[in-house]
Formats: C-alpha cells, sequence, structure tokens
C-alpha cells in the first residue's frame, strides 16, 4: 500500500456524477483542494452504457445552481423545452395537459451523460480540482483518518480530513455512516423496473410533438418519451417487473410486438428497432433512500452523504439532480456563513436539507400515481383547470404544486405544507362550485 498526505484545505469528494461535479467546483472556487474519486472510466472516453441515459428534466434548481457556475446558457442550449405533458389515452386522441396556469413554463429535457460531461469539464479546469477515474473506494477510516482506494496500479491509503460521499443510491462510502451505532438506513424497491425505447427522427423531423413529456398511462405502468437534440426521443417504460403485462413476461419478438401493437399502438410504427431495444436494454431499479444523520465523525475525519447517497428518490417529479444540486449549493452557502468551519457546516447542512429531501421524496411517489394512473381522469383534469384558473385569478395566493415545484427554489418542505392546504382548501369547497372554490380560497389562504 501506499499512503499520501492532505492538508486541512483537503477535501475528499467521492463520485464524479452530477451533485459531485458541481460541488467539486464550488469547493475549488472557495480555494480548497479538491480531489474527486471516480469508480468508473472517464465517461467523456467510454460512452453512455446503452439503455441507461435517463433524460433528465432540468427545472428552476437545477438551473439556478448551473447559473452559479457559469453553466446555465450553455444547458439551454443543450435542452428541449417542454411545457405540459401530452397524454395519449388508448383509444382516444392525445390531449394536452399545461404545467403552467399560463402555459408558457417548461421543464428542459437534457442528456444526462451531455449535462455531466459539461459539470465534468467545468471541476476539471477549475484550480484546486483533480479528478481520479477509475478510483474504487473501499473503505473510510474517519478515526485514522484514511480513505482506502483501489486504482489499476494497486491500493492506496490516502489522509482525509473531511469526505463527501457523492457516489450515488449504492454509495460505497455510506457505509462509513450508516453503520455506526445509533444510525437509521432504509432502500425502498417500487415493484416497478424501467427499460429504455428510442423513437427515432421521422424523415428528417421529430416523430411527435418535441414541446411535451409524453404519457402513454395506462393504470399502474406506463411509457413516457422526453425530446433529444437530434430529434429523437428517448421512451422510459414503468412497469413491474414481475407478473402478467411485466418486464420479465415479454421474452420473444413475437410477444413483445403484440403486447405493444396493444396497448400503445400508435407508437408502433415509430419505432423500428422496437424489439431489439426491448429484448437487449437492461432493466434498472427504481429506489427510494433514506438515512439519518448523514455525517459521521471520528477522530481525525469526517464524512458528509450528498445527493443519492443521502436521499434518493424515484424520478417521477423530475427532481433528482435538481435535488442534489441544492445539497450542493447549501454547501456553498454554509461554508460562507461559517467561514469554512466543517465542525458547523456538515451539521447545519444536513439539518437543513433532510426535512426538504424527506418532502420530495413523497411527493415523487405521489406523482407516480398521478401520472400512470390519474392523467386519463376528467375529474383529474377539473381539478387542474379549476387550480389553474386560481392562480390565474389569485396569482399571490394560489400556486400549484407543480409549479412550486418545477418553477421555483421555494423549499421543498414549504412547497409541501402549502399544497396540503390548497388541496384541503379545493376539496372542502368543491360542491359549492368555482365560485365557492375562489371564496374559500380567498378566505383560508390569506391567513397562512
Amino acid at each position: 500500500m501506499t499512503t499520501d498526505k492532505s492538508t486541512e484545505k483537503d477535501v475528499t469528494l467521492v463520485g464524479a456524477g452530477l451533485a459531485g461535479c458541481l460541488l467539486a467546483t464550488l469547493l475549488g472556487r472557495r480555494g480548497y483542494q479538491v480531489t474527486v474519486l471516480e469508480r468508473r472510466s472517464d465517461p467523456r472516453l467510454a460512452g453512455a452504457e446503452r439503455g441507461r441515459s435517463i433524460n433528465l428534466a432540468l427545472s428552476a434548481r437545477g438551473l439556478d445552481a448551473l447559473e452559479r457556475v457559469g453553466l446555465r446558457e450553455d444547458a439551454l442550449a443543450a435542452a428541449l423545452p417542454m411545457r405540459g405533458r401530452m397524454v395519449h389515452p388508448l383509444g382516444a386522441s392525445p390531449n394536452f395537459q399545461s404545467y403552467s396556469a399560463d402555459g408558457t413554463r417548461a421543464i428542459n429535457s437534457i442528456s444526462r451523460s451531455g449535462l455531466n460531461e459539461a459539470l465534468l469539464e467545468t471541476a476539471e479546469k477549475t484550480p484546486g480540482v483533480t479528478v481520479l477515474f477509475e478510483s474504487r473506494v473501499e473503505a473510510v477510516d474517519l478515526d485514522r483518518g484514511i480513505v482506502t482506494v483501489a486504482r489499476p496500479d494497486g491500493v492506496q491509503e490516502r489522509a482525509a480530513s473531511i469526505v463527501l460521499a457523492c457516489d450515488g443510491a449504492y454509495s460505497a462510502t455510506r457505509r462509513a455512516v450508516q453503520f455506526r451505532e445509533g444510525a437509521n438506513y432504509a432502500q425502498d424497491f417500487l415493484e416497478h423496473g424501467y427499460k429504455e425505447l428510442t423513437i427515432p427522427a421521422r424523415d428528417g423531423d421529430f416523430a411527435v410533438d418535441p414541446g411535451a413529456l409524453h404519457i402513454w398511462a395506462r393504470g399502474g405502468s406506463m411509457m413516457i418519451a422526453l425530446p433529444n437534440l437530434d430529434k429523437s426521443f428517448t421512451c422510459t417504460l414503468f412497469w413491474p417487473k414481475e407478473g402478467p403485462g411485466g418486464l420479465a413476461s415479454l421474452t420473444t419478438p413475437e410477444a413483445v410486438r403484440a403486447h405493444f401493437q396493444r396497448e400503445y399502438p400508435d407508437v408502433v410504427d415509430l419505432m423500428p428497432t422496437l424489439v431489439e431495444d426491448y429484448l437487449i436494454n437492461p432493466v434498472g431499479s427504481l429506489v427510494t433512500v433514506r438515512a439519518w444523520p448523514w455525517t459521521a465523525h471520528g477522530a481525525r475525519a469526517s464524512v458528509a452523504l450528498v445527493g443519492d447517497a443521502a436521499h434518493a428518490i424515484v424520478p417521477f417529479y423530475g427532481q433528482g439532480a435538481n435535488c442534489a444540486f441544492e445539497d450542493a449549493i447549501e454547501i456553498d452557502a454554509l461554508l460562507e456563513k461559517h467561514d469554512g468551519d466543517w465542525s458547523r457546516v456538515l451539521p447545519a447542512y444536513e439539518a437543513a436539507r433532510k426535512p426538504n429531501t424527506d418532502a420530495i421524496a413523497e411527493m415523487a411517489l405521489q406523482n407516480f400515481v398521478e401520472m400512470r394512473d390519474l392523467v386519463n381522469s376528467r375529474v383529474h383534469r377539473t381539478k387542474n383547470t379549476i387550480v389553474h384558473a386560481l392562480e390565474r385569478w389569485l396569482p399571490s395566493l394560489v400556486v400549484s404544486r407543480y409549479e412550486l415545484v418545477s418553477f421555483s427554489t421555494v423549499p421543498y418542505a414549504e412547497v409541501l405544507r402549502r399544497s396540503r392546504l390548497q388541496s384541503r382548501v379545493l376539496s372542502g369547497a368543491a360542491a359549492a362550485g368555482v365560485v365557492g372554490v375562489v371564496g374559500a380560497a380567498v378566505k383560508v389562504l390569506r391567513r397562512r
């Protein structure tokens, strides 16, 4: 084994994903010497894994974070705005459901790998930041202040006083926190998995409307499609992994074609590689991670969980990356507030972020039910119409949950509180008609 030393201004950051690269850049700009340990090869050389792209829905929180490192405009230039959902009912014409009351606000479809590469290049250009690929963390010893790393040239012990774990839902670094006395950790898997497919460009143009997130909701399962700059769409199936109609149930080309002809007849002819993609592309899992505390301290080092390592969520609000970016912004702000005193920064970070990440985890699970089961419901669409009307009439009092989550930086916990209050007002006043709803909303919401 080899050993190298660090100074008090050194930070070891594990994971060169989206949150890790953003945080490394912010720390480097504060004068820290940041070593980023990434277990994978350089993604700019290795390329994206087949069937694992999962486009991001970049929204206000993510754009706010990217602006701080000079990447907002570049990201928007590489993204396509989606101003609502295009819902494809079985046996009926598609219908568009706007995300915002005025129909102008949009979430942005962007390549995860492309955004990661942009953040990685920004991090590497930041003085003080070093990225080491093919560097797998095997252990973190907080009492000795040592991170054990497996690299192509052998195992190293690297001195570390601050370790920030940005290595995802299946974080190896998290062991330094979760196996300590008093720590709680849980991972909850949905029975559903995901599989990616493709709708390529058709005659040099988009095969369907690129200004929307497309949803084929089938009650208990769904397919979605997000546009890409090359005029293709990345489609993602969210189906039960097992059972009739599950991802494992279609094992032959004939079964795949028959199922899609029955459930998604309007897109079968738009997907020339449907059978190949379905049978070859992998199945991914959907997990919610809950951990507490997010930090642990030893005689010589401290570790903190960041992003999915602390609070992985399911992707149905499009907030996983946006939320992880907020963690990085919180740490950066607290370093400013506490003059770089990590002993104050880390406890303040976990206390500030935990209620908000719990809230978005709950809302993401709820939005899965809405997307797969409710978007075809006339009652649900009527309710949304009423909410949008209230937003236009009473913009200072009524804002939908979706707008607060996607088009603001209001803390998630406050979004959940406000949306619950508005839902109670709507439910309680609905019997009185729209006028009654407005009157009740004014009376109740002015008191909040």
